[in-house]
């Protein structure tokens, strides 16, 4: 049968690609350690592991089993914590995970708004990179709610929060800082600051100029959302940028395009939400409005 015991001792042997090291890290032996493995391999009818003269890989089977394992250690975690708040021993603590850019732009708000409300409660925030990446946590067990873009085929509970507008940002002396709004094709002749390949916006800016008929090109990538509207400012290229990470008083030009660029954005769980995911939920479908203008 298989125990939280074993599924923590594959999780840290596969964090830290030995059992040497792992044996170090739970203070059990290497033998005991290897014992246990070899138990849950059993149990799982395979090799979980492959263990070669410097490192250790996972199986095909491995490979299957973690992300389970992981799901399942985190959920003892949770119900763990759960116990002795009701005890009273700790007060709570809400695990939120999302993209870099709703941390930036949405989160913020939502979280001034939750402190005051609910003050003993700590947060524990994951951040990522991509709306896949996100999703794959998620499923992990990392957190109790995500913030984000709907994944497909998503099993859990999904409450839809509404459409986030993007805009253009250009330096203030830019040729395109005539007016409110543009086209995106208008700007098809630009080498643009873009986001490194597998962010997320990266994704959103190359369809939203594909839509409008062209490729962006690329005049630098960047890896932090916070940089693009800087770079535009300081008149590197065009960026497309959700409006909510924008700062009042920002030095730079911002248009809104023509058509809306948009991503609808959701608050899921893998489950029905606990009491504190659900509370949070309807603290970002409060604040919403402020944060749109909807």
């Amino acid at each position: 049968m298989t125990t939280l015991r074993q599924l923590e001792y594959l999780v840290a042997v596969v964090d830290l690609g030995s059992f040497t090291k792992a044996a170090e890290l739970l203070h059990v032996t290497q033998p005991a350690l290897s014992h246990q493995i070899r138990a849950l391999e059993r149990s799982a009818g395979g090799p979980l592991l492959e263990r070669l003269p410097r490192a250790v890989r996972l199986t095909p089977t491995g490979r299957a089993m973690l992300p389970h394992a992981r799901a399942a250690l985190a959920d003892a975690e949770r119900a763990g914590c759960a116990a002795r708040q009701a005890a009273g021993l700790e007060v709570g603590e809400l695990q939120i995970a999302t993209l870099y850019s709703i941390s930036l732009g949405i989160l913020p708000t939502a979280l001034k708004a939750w402190r005051r409300t609910h003050p003993e409660v700590g947060i524990r925030l994951f951040e990522h990179r991509h709306t896949d990446e996100l999703a794959d946590a998620m499923r992990a067990g990392q957190a109790d709610l995500a913030v984000g873009p709907e994944p497909a085929n998503w099993p859990g509970t999904t409450q839809v929060l509404g459409e986030e507008e993007l805009v253009v940002v250009v330096g203030s002396d830019d040729p395109a800082a005539k007016g409110t709004s543009i086209r995106l094709s208008d700007l098809a002749d630009r080498s643009w600051v873009h986001y490194t390949p597998g962010h997320g916006l990266a994704d959103v800016l190359n369809q939203a100029c594909a839509k409008a008929g062209f490729e962006p090109r690329a005049a630098v990538h960047i890896e932090q959302t916070a940089a693009a509207p800087a770079l535009a400012a300081a008149g590197l290229g065009p960026a497309l940028v959700p409006a909510n990470i924008l700062p009042p008083g920002f030095d730079g030009h911002v248009l809104r395009t023509d058509p809306p660029t948009t991503r609808p954005l959701t608050a899921y769980t893998r489950g029905t939400p606990d009491p504190l995911a659900t509370a949070f939920i309807e603290v970002l479908t409060t604040v919403w409005p402020k944060l749109t203008g909807r």
